[in-house]
């Protein structure tokens, strides 16, 4: 069967689907006067692999060389905020892509970005990024306002073209 022929469809199955597109799109176009708008996800199971052996650094009529076989040395979950406004990017790399580890970074976000900004995160609906113990450090932090994209349209947070490009080029 020729793939290039068919069509994929995703019925659109979350019913706040409008109002969410409208908010995280008018975050996009319109920011809210000094605050940040943040685009925040995780990329899980990057593979961390390293060359076997030591390359040879480039010298004359010699070009660097590499070895193509390398070894493993497990994966790690990159977590990563892209600035809407700015395209400036924070990352964190961890074994795991727990709630732990997700209020590891929020706590990491606020102390990179201005303490007086609002920061607006735009997220997935991923469970861990509404567990019990991050709402709570939210209620602690009103500074922080979670924006999650509708159910199915990962498409819409920004962060997701960043790992697109460091996943496929």
């Amino acid at each position: 069967m020729d793939s290039s022929r068919i069509d994929s469809f995703k019925v659109r199955s979350d019913p706040g689907f409008a109002e969410k597109l409208e908010d995280i799109v008018g975050l996009y176009l319109n920011p809210p006067e000094h605050a940040l708008v943040l685009s925040v996800d995780e990329k899980s199971q990057i593979h961390a692999p390293d060359r076997a052996q030591p390359g040879l650094p480039m010298k004359k009529g010699r070009g660097q060389t590499m070895t193509h076989d390398y070894k493993r040395n497990g994966t790690t979950t990159l977590f990563a905020a892209l600035n809407a406004a700015n395209g400036e990017l924070l990352g964190l790399c961890r074994e795991k892509h727990c709630h732990r580890e997700w209020l590891e970074f929020l706590k990491v976000i606020d102390g990179t970005w201005p303490a007086g900004k609002d920061s607006h995160i735009i997220c997935d609906n991923y469970a861990t990024h509404k567990h019990s113990e991050v709402e709570l450090w939210l209620k602690r932090h009103r500074r922080f306002r979670i924006h999650f994209a509708p159910t199915s349209a990962s498409w819409l947070n920004m962060v997701e073209r960043f790992f697109r490009d460091i996943t496929h080029n």
